[in-house]
């Protein structure tokens, strides 16, 4: 089978396009033909050695994706040959075929087409964390999200305006408000220069907002928090870009509270996982939540994609077709 891996760490030029032997489905496990593979920051971390660093290389990069079932290995029973499938953490999805565990695997309904599902689980569950589990939103609330226009955002957004929140979004170009309108964000700021603060307060009368979603990077840190309202939440996330150094907990303002916000803490048992990624394809089937795909690339054209992410040309969700 052909497949992605990265030779080594460090910048696009690691990554190559390859024949692999096709793996097996071993105990617990199903064989998947990959449809679609999901590109995320995540995957430019790893190849920057910010993770799976016990991995010993060449090793095949991606871990989210869509497909369908070929076999199926002892003791599986709640999953048949067939059936599409899936996944938000299987390690080596940039592939034509991945054998996966299947308490990683989510079944996919009718209704789900294969192009939305391999768009929704990593983003979509990551958003759905933030806003009804890190920072349940309430009606009223406030939110400002960065990055509006990206996967994370466009989906954030639509799932605080669900909750009855409004929504400030930063956006780095002209080019990406219309997106991010789109999604609901009920006032769009550009900026590139982490200058955001001053328009953001003067939009709410100086109060600020109860919550702000952060995965820009330190760039943005301490706009972030002069934004935040009295005792106002800051969710962190998006280690690629880096962290914001040492923090004196006693210099923080306004009584905020401060976290680091994973999606594996919202889905830690297979059960939620099936659970969570139910809601979000109801919101879909019910056109509450849509999905905005950014482009699809050929596998072999991975590090294509991978540069169109890091150089923030790209709105939405991107995707590999093998």
């Amino acid at each position: 089978m052909r497949a992605v891996v990265m030779t080594g760490t460090g910048d696009r030029a690691v990554l190559d396009y390859v024949e692999r032997p096709a793996p097996l489905a071993g105990p617990g496990e199903a064989l998947v033909e990959v449809v679609f593979a999901g590109v995320n920051f995540m995957d430019i971390g790893v190849r920057q050695g910010m993770a799976w660093t016990e991995i010993p290389n060449p090793k095949i990069l991606g871990v989210e994706g869509v497909g369908r079932v070929l076999a199926i290995g002892d003791g599986v029973e709640d999953i048949r040959p067939g059936q599409r499938v899936a996944w938000v953490y299987a390690p080596g999805s940039y592939a034509e075929r991945i054998a996966i565990p299947v308490t990683s695997l989510v079944p996919v309904p009718d209704a789900i087409d294969d192009r939305t599902a391999a768009s929704v689980m990593m983003q979509g569950l990551t958003a759905s964390h933030f806003a009804t589990d890190f920072y349940p939103v309430q009606r009223g609330d406030i939110a400002f999200v960065h990055a509006a226009a990206g996967g994370v955002g466009l989906l954030l957004t639509q799932i605080i305006k669900l909750r009855g929140g409004h929504v400030i979004g930063r956006v780095s170009a002209q080019e990406k408000v219309a997106a991010a309108g789109e999604a609901g964000a009920d006032h769009v700021i550009i900026d590139t220069e982490g200058r955001f603060a001053e328009e953001t307060l003067r939009l709410t009368d100086g109060q600020g907002v109860h919550v702000i979603y952060d995965g820009s990077g330190p760039t943005t840190f301490q706009g972030s928090l002069d934004v935040l309202r009295r005792s106002g939440t800051f969710c962190w996330y998006g280690p690629v870009l880096g962290g914001p150094g040492p923090l004196d907990i006693m210099s923080l303002p306004k009584s905020i509270k401060i976290g680091y916000a994973t999606f594996f803490d919202h889905i830690p048992t297979p059960e939620l996982l099936r659970a969570r990624s139910e809601r979000l394809f109801n919101w879909i089937a019910t056109g509450e939540l849509k999905l905005h795909i950014g482009g699809e690339y050929r596998l072999a054209d991975a590090a294509k994609a991978h540069a169109d992410m890091e150089n923030r040309k790209t709105t939405g969700k991107l995707l590999l077709v093998p």
